[in-house]
């Protein structure tokens, strides 16, 4: 018990320390700067951040973007087109995995990291662009490019996260509307682009090189940053021992079952339903880019609105109305195009708006010390998951077709809603949001 009594007071007094550290460091920068000046610092950060991460996770469906043309050039069987896009996700996986491990977004600077894995993912993305000729390399490159990857998106919120602490969920909002607009650019570079898709992913790779440059040349650390964290493998336990930062991962993990598999698999069905009525190609890549690229708009709305309503509330409503789409879009195949476009693009702006809420719930109810750590194991688990729920998809399209195959992704958003409406009724949740649950 005295042991106990000890260690706990001991977890007391770093707390203590740490909150010291933050306000000192916030007093210093308001001071030296004036609260004016560091607002206009803030908001910059805000959209260099953005824009960065738009620039450098545009990699991430460069491939899937021009798996049309792949599959003609490479006679890529479906199951292979798929591996194009599971093969980032798994080196996703296994790079932010490292990360957690070697708590690097917290023991380096995560401006230099980010700067690092996106002209890395640049460079492997380029060579998949010049020197892939079969599904094996292919494969193998991309993912390489995932295994960047996991080196933009965690330290890009831990950025963002340092600058601001009042309205933290607009800003990651914002940050993730950002990195949504990225992911669906190659279907826009590859509607618009040259008819050699090589050339499309080339000019990919310079976008996200433009991404890295601009963080280590034009960002800084916001006021909220601390001094690097010593290495502590006992961070990754503690993640999961945390009950308010475990349910927040709950409620993410039912987000990302569905997530991943709606943003690979949409535009192969709208795609699908779009040539079944004779419309061009060129419609299917545009309205792909549309349909993702509303989660953007999702995002940042959720974001405002959690600031001032509650996260688990926001979250809640998105994975509801993101779960009654992804009942109902099949049914809309092979019928109207714009009533399916229609319900797809509600269905984007959900499916993602509530993404960036549990990545700050994470931050507001963690360890500040290694929230670097904390985001990366985050995202880890979630993007392992979505490796399941991707390839289930294409098994349920050949048994039941397009009509009912994104039913299964359903139970993802009824397990997120649960996993929020219990941390809502916690008291860890008057952390969330300055008291907004």
């Amino acid at each position: 018990m005295k042991a106990k009594s000890k260690a706990g007071k001991k977890s007391d007094g770093d707390a203590a320390r740490l909150s010291r550290v933050i306000s000192s460091r916030r007093e210093d920068a308001e001071s030296a700067r004036g609260e004016p000046a560091l607002s206009r610092l803030r908001w910059r950060a805000l959209v260099l951040l953005a824009l960065a991460e738009l620039l450098g996770m545009s990699l991430w469906f460069s491939a899937s973007a021009v798996v049309p043309a792949l599959t003609s050039e490479w006679h890529l069987s479906a199951s292979g087109a798929s591996w194009l896009t599971l093969a980032v996700q798994l080196g996703f996986v296994a790079g932010t995995l490292l990360s957690a491990l070697f708590n690097l977004p917290d023991i380096i600077s995560p401006r230099r990291l980010f700067t690092v894995a996106a002209i890395g993912g640049a460079v492997v993305n380029a060579a998949f662009g010049l020197f892939a000729h079969d599904a094996t390399t292919g494969i193998a490159l991309r993912f390489l490019v995932g295994l960047c990857l996991a080196g933009v998106y965690p330290p890009g919120m831990k950025i963002m996260a340092t600058w601001f602490r009042h309205g933290r969920g607009m800003a990651l909002g914002v940050l993730v509307g950002a990195l949504t607009l990225g992911k669906a650019s190659p279907y826009l570079v590859n509607a618009l682009g040259s008819a050699n898709w090589r050339l499309n992913v080339l000019f990919v790779s310079m976008l996200a090189v433009a991404g890295g440059l601009i963080v280590q040349l034009f960002v800084e650390d916001g006021p909220d940053a601390l001094p690097a964290a010593k290495f502590d493998l006992r961070q990754i336990a503690r993640v999961f021992s945390n009950r308010g930062v475990r349910l927040a991962n709950f409620g993410y993990f039912g987000h990302m079952w569905e997530l991943y598999a709606m943003w690979t698999w949409t535009p192969v069905m709208i795609r699908a339903s779009l040539a079944a009525r004779g419309e061009s190609s060129t419609l299917a890549e545009a309205a792909s880019f549309l349909v993702i690229g509303a989660g953007a708009v999702g995002c940042v709305a959720a974001g405002l609105v959690a600031d001032r309503v509650g996260r688990t509330a926001v979250t809640s409503w998105a994975m509801t109305l993101s779960g009654a789409c992804c009942v109902a879009v099949g049914f809309l195949f092979d019928s109207s195009p714009w009533l399916l476009l229609a319900l797809a693009a509600v269905w984007g702006a959900s499916v993602v708006a509530d993404s960036a809420q549990f990545s700050t719930c994470v931050t507001e109810l963690g360890d500040p010390q290694y929230m670097g750590t904390a985001l990366t194991i985050q995202t880890c688990c979630g993007f392992l998951l979505t490796t399941l729920s991707i390839q289930l998809i294409p098994i349920l399209v050949g048994w039941v077709g397009w009509r009912y195959a994104f039913i299964a992704l359903a139970p993802g958003p009824v397990f997120g809603v649960l996993a929020m409406l219990k941390l809502r009724s916690l008291p860890e949740a008057l952390k969330i949001a300055h008291g907004r649950r």
